[in-house]
């Protein structure tokens, strides 16, 4: 290399880094940017193609894509009997469950089965059908970080919404009874 080019990049590189950090940094403190929001590739695609089996213990079927294409506003849950947010979110699920707002269909992660049945046993079933996915391929297939992920699928079986993290009545209230009011009526 050039003795005069690789002096000019030794004065370069140093403005150059310090940009790229302070850019990141900058961005991060964006106060209109909502660190809880991670984009999603799926959003308005359809649901990703998998068929999972019933959790056994729990009374209710396993469930694939074609569950979701049959004409109804409906929520997929990912969750796990280990997983402590699980355990926040859970009275939620159960009051839209309750009320007949949605069916709402689980994907347990990464789970054994007789956890997960035991766990629903003791904090009620909310889901008209569970996935047991205990490879995680199928979470994975929908673009899931980790537990809990609830999504909004409209009629079609199109994703339309992704919450990542514990559902809470702020969110349930401003963002996701609005919008499966909104899927209804079209």
């Amino acid at each position: 290399m050039n003795p005069a080019i690789s002096k000019k990049l030794i004065y370069f590189v140093p403005p150059l880094l310090f940009a790229i950090v302070a850019g990141t940094f900058f961005w991060g403190l964006d106060p209109d940017r909502d660190p809880r929001e991670i984009p999603s590739a799926l959003i308005d695609d359809p649901v990703p193609d998998f068929s999972l089996p019933p959790i056994e213990g729990t009374g209710v079927p396993g469930f694939s894509s074609a569950d979701l294409r049959a004409g109804e506003v409906s929520l997929v849950n990912v969750f796990a009997s280990w997983c402590f947010p699980c355990r926040i979110e859970h009275p939620f699920l159960m009051r839209i469950a309750e009320e007949g707002i949605a069916p709402i269909y689980g994907i347990n992660y990464k789970d054994t089965q007789s956890k997960a049945a035991n766990w629903l046993a003791e904090w009620g079933n909310p889901y008209v059908a569970i996935g047991a996915d205990e490879k995680g391929r199928a979470t994975i297939d929908w673009g899931a970080y980790g537990v809990p992920e609830t999504f909004v699928i409209d009629r079609a079986g199109v994703i339309r919404y992704r919450h990542v993290g514990p559902l809470f009545p702020e969110i349930l209230e401003e963002t996701i009874l609005p919008l499966i009011r909104s899927l209804r009526e079209k």
